[in-house]
């Protein structure tokens, strides 16, 4: 049997990661390493150039749960940078407006998302799992989902759950009485989990600060396992 922190992750829209090039910010379908271990870091206060929180954070073991990764959704931004010779330093971003040149052409942007997303996450094997707790209840910077336009439509509801493997903890994560009844679809797990499939995944932290991330091997399982309505936590 395994201690295991359990909470979910229910929000109107979500981003993860994925493709991150200039022109085209994708989506994941799910959340991965770096994004859990960032809202586990927003809750206990950790920042990013803190080295050995960032450290103390990458102890804890995680899986998430999908049960609802929803549709994907894109939308447009207008990048335009004005040439430094066209204003005078300092300068304010009124003075960069009134420099703009037809001949500054602007670059069109999209970014990926996804639609109401419902998960459950486990992690296991981190310090001072009260403490981890405590802060999730009560963050001490906002979590949000993957970008900040994408806040938590309910509290993480993290409990601590005694279970022999992760889709039994998983199982028992609490989520708000006014969902509808939900089936645990796909688990990503950092450790093994029956009948999964290794998989590559590019979201392990190497470096918060410069935006570093490495390869990890991460489980795959796809399940049909029901997952109770829990109790709100409005």
């Amino acid at each position: 049997m395994i201690d295991y922190i359990v909470f979910s992750l229910v929000a109107p829209m979500g981003s993860f990661g994925g493709l991150a090039g200039h022109e085209r910010r994708g989506s994941d379908a799910a959340p991965g390493r770096s994004a859990l271990l960032g809202l586990l870091g927003a809750a206990l206060g950790i920042r990013r150039d803190d080295d050995a929180g960032q450290r103390a954070l990458d102890r804890w073991q995680t899986a998430v749960g999908v049960l609802n990764d929803g549709p994907p959704l894109q939308d447009f931004h207008t990048v335009q940078t004005v040439p430094s010779a066209n204003i005078k330093a300092p300068a304010t971003r009124a003075d960069a407006l009134r420099a703009l040149k037809p001949s500054d052409n602007a670059v069109i942007t999209r970014r990926d998302y996804r639609m109401d997303c419902v998960f459950v996450v486990a992690i296991w094997d981190g310090e001072d799992a009260d403490r981890m707790i405590a802060a999730m209840r009560q963050p001490l910077f906002t979590p949000y989902l993957g970008r900040k336009s994408c806040p938590l439509a309910a509290p993480m509801a993290p409990i601590m759950v005694v279970a022999e493997n992760v889709v039994e903890a998983l199982s028992a994560a609490q989520l708000p009485d006014w969902l509808p009844p939900m089936s645990l679809r796909r688990v990503i797990s950092d450790q093994p989990t029956a009948g999964a499939i290794a998989e590559t995944l590019w979201d392990q932290p190497l470096d918060r600060e410069a935006w570093h991330f490495g390869p990890r091997t991460a489980y795959v399982s796809q399940v049909n396992h029901s997952h109770s309505e829990g109790e709100s936590n409005a």
